[in-house]
C-alpha cells in the first residue's frame, strides 16, 4: 500500500492506537503534537511538531506529508482538550483553549487538506464524542466544540463529494487519560466507573483500539457509501435508557 495518511494528536491515548493501526495495515503515516516527538513512536511514523490550530503548521503538516508519504489519502483529525468546568466556571482563556485545538484545529487541517485531495480523491476522519449530542456534567465547552466537529462533517461531505469522503466517529467512554480526568471530577470515582461499567450493554468501557478499527474501515473501500455520517462506537451506552441496569 503506498498510501500517505496524516493523524493529529497521535502522541498517546487514541491518537496513538490510531497510528499503530494505520501504520500496521501499510499507510505511511505522518502524526503530530505540541511536544517533542514520543519515544515509543514507531520508527516508521513520521512526526513533527505542530499546533494544528495555527493555520501555517496545518499547511505545513499537509506539505511534509504530500512530498514524503506519497499520494495523500487520509487525515484522520484526532487532536483534541477537554476542561473540566461549567460554562459558568470557564474564562476566556478556557475558550480559546478548547476551541483553538478541537474546532480550529480541525478547520485547518481539512481545509489545507481538500486543496491536495480534491485532485485525487480521499478520506477525513474527524474524532468527535457522544458529548457532541449528550453534554456531559461539567464539560461545556468541550461538549459544544464536539458538536462543532458533527456539523463541520456533515458540511465537507455535502460539500465535497464524491471526491473526499469525510465522516466521524463519535467515541463514547475510552479509557485514555482524559476519561480519568472526567472520572476524577466525580464525589466517588471508583463507584462513577462501576456505574459507567455497568450502563454498557457490551460489559466493559471502551479501548483506543475500538476506535482505531473504527478509522480503518471508514477509510476503506469497505465504507464508500458512509458519507456525512457520525458513527457512535460506545459500547451502547447512549442507547440504553438512564435506568442503571446493575440494579435489576
Amino acid at each position: 500500500m503506498d498510501k500517505g495518511a496524516i493523524v493529529t494528536g497521535g502522541s498517546r491515548g487514541i491518537g496513538a492506537a490510531i497510528v499503530a493501526a494505520l501504520d500496521n495495515a501499510g499507510y505511511r503515516v505522518l502524526t503530530c503534537g505540541r511536544g517533542a516527538r514520543p519515544a515509543d513512536l514507531p520508527a516508521s511514523v513520521h512526526w513533527m511538531s505542530a499546533d494544528v490550530s495555527k493555520p501555517a503548521d496545518a499547511a505545513a503538516l499537509v506539505d511534509y506529508a504530500s512530498a514524503e508519504l506519497g499520494p495523500l489519502s487520509l487525515l484522520v483529525n484526532n487532536a483534541g482538550v477537554q476542561v473540566e468546568k461549567t460554562i459558568g466556571e470557564s474564562t476566556d482563556a478556557d475558550w480559546d483553549l478548547v476551541v483553538d485545538i478541537n474546532c480550529r484545529g480541525v478547520f485547518n487541517m481539512s481545509r489545507a487538506v481538500l486543496h491536495v485531495m480534491q485532485d485525487h480523491g480521499g478520506s477525513i476522519v474527524n474524532i468527535g464524542s457522544i458529548s457532541g449530542n449528550v453534554a456531559d456534567p461539567s464539560m461545556a465547552l468541550y461538549n459544544a466544540s464536539k458538536a462543532f466537529v458533527h456539523g463541520l462533517t456533515r458540511s465537507i461531505a455535502v460539500d465535497h463529494g464524491p471526491q473526499v469522503r469525510c465522516n466521524a466517529i463519535s467515541p463514547g467512554w475510552i479509557m485514555t487519560e482524559m476519561a480519568t480526568d472526567g472520572f476524577a471530577l466525580a464525589n466517588d470515582p471508583e463507584r462513577a466507573m462501576r456505574d459507567a461499567i455497568a450502563r454498557h450493554p457490551v460489559g466493559r468501557m471502551g479501548k483506543p483500539e475500538d476506535i482505531a478499527n473504527a478509522v480503518l474501515w471508514l477509510a476503506s473501500d469497505q465504507s464508500h457509501y458512509v458519507n456525512g455520517a457520525c458513527i457512535t462506537v460506545d459500547g451502547g451506552m447512549t442507547a440504553a435508557s438512564p435506568l442503571n441496569p446493575g440494579l435489576f
